[in-house]
């Protein structure tokens, strides 16, 4: 996604080529942050939050000119060339382009954002919140660490010396091209020492193991934000035609709503008359459609049309079926694809 405008916030992430070790030394780690300190300078960004992992990095910055792009290039080529210098090696050091996804600056998203970067060096399966661990959690399956495996999880945080969190944590004195203070007091409710508060945040996260309902919605691929956001990106990517955008991605992000929307036109009649009619398709349709456009689970198609996930399922299989004998069925499908592709282009 290269959708950068002046004044966004984005999480950047880059990974080693083939996930190899980028960061192997202290120094490495050190000259990493020496390079980001003087991209914050050269190119006018502001760093919010960091963490270096061995064979990739996270980055929370917010960019006022809109130069993502010229910076980040800037900041993996100088680490690049330095590294191999070092080494006597040659070829690329980083796997691809960085992956930038925009972040909702309204509300707490941003301030999620940093929570999940800086949880990262804890969340592995040594410690008990690899992927597996945080999906069991996820529904229901919680097991109380125990306490050795908190103090594990506690000391990793703490002492992870290539992250912003200690400077957020008040643990170490905050460099001046790193910038705290605007998520220390978008994230303090209490009135009370945002550093302290901010601390209490991650730390009872660690000792508890319990996956913040705040932080589980940090999974979209594409940008982290509310829908009214994300709609909005979507649709600018589309009208734009932006390169290196993920223009398929960007289409899957569909809202339901559209879909129930371009059903109505084609069929000229309001969704609250059709969708409960005996014998009518226009529900089904719109199922059918989500379920290729939108990206949306069937959980999720379920939850809006009033169906449990084994209904909707039955629900595409037989409207599948359907669409390879009826033509008027398949009519009224090519015309709702074509009505959705005008609106994509608006």
């Amino acid at each position: 996604m290269r959708h950068h405008v002046p004044g966004g916030w984005y999480h950047i992430t880059t990974r080693g080529i083939g996930r190899r070790t980028i960061f192997e030394t202290d120094r490495d780690h050190e000259h990493f942050l020496e390079l980001l300190a003087e991209m914050v300078e050269r190119y006018s960004v502001i760093l919010h939050a960091f963490v270096l992992l061995g064979n990739h990095y996270h980055l929370l910055i917010e960019s006022p000119e809109g130069n993502v792009s010229r910076a980040m290039q800037w900041l993996n080529t100088s680490y690049s060339v330095w590294f191999n210098v070092k080494r006597r090696r040659t070829g690329a050091l980083f796997q691809d382009r960085f992956k930038s996804i925009p972040v909702d600056n309204e509300g707490s998203w941003a301030f999620d954002c940093a929570l999940y970067i800086h949880l990262n060096p804890v969340r592995i399966k040594k410690l008990g919140l690899g992927k597996q661990a945080r999906a069991e959690e996820k529904s229901g399956m919680f097991q109380e660490p125990e306490s050795e495996v908190v103090l594990e999880r506690l000391n990793a945080l703490r002492n992870h010396r290539w992250s912003s969190y200690p400077a957020y944590a008040g643990y170490v004195e905050k460099p001046s091209w790193l910038s705290c203070e605007e998520l220390w007091w978008r994230g303090n409710e209490q009135g009370i020492d945002p550093k302290k508060e901010y601390r209490e945040w991650l730390e009872d996260y660690v000792k508890q193991g319990v996956e913040e309902k705040r932080l589980t919605k940090l999974t979209s691929t594409l940008a982290i934000g509310s829908t009214a956001f994300i709609e909005g990106l979507r649709r600018n990517v589309l009208k734009h035609k932006i390169s290196n955008s993920n223009e398929r991605q960007w289409r899957r992000l569909l809202p339901f709503t559209d879909v129930i929307a371009a059903v109505e036109k084609v069929k000229g009649e309001s969704w609250s008359n059709f969708a409960g009619r005996y014998g009518d398709r226009g529900r089904d349709l719109a199922i059918h459609i989500a379920r290729q456009r939108s990206g949306l689970t069937l959980k999720e198609i379920g939850e809006y049309v009033g169906m449990k996930v084994k209904a909707v399922s039955q629900c595409e299989s037989r409207i599948c079926k359907r669409l390879e004998d009826d033509k008027l069925l398949k009519e009224q499908h090519l015309k709702i694809l074509e009505f959705l592709r005008e609106e994509d282009e608006l």
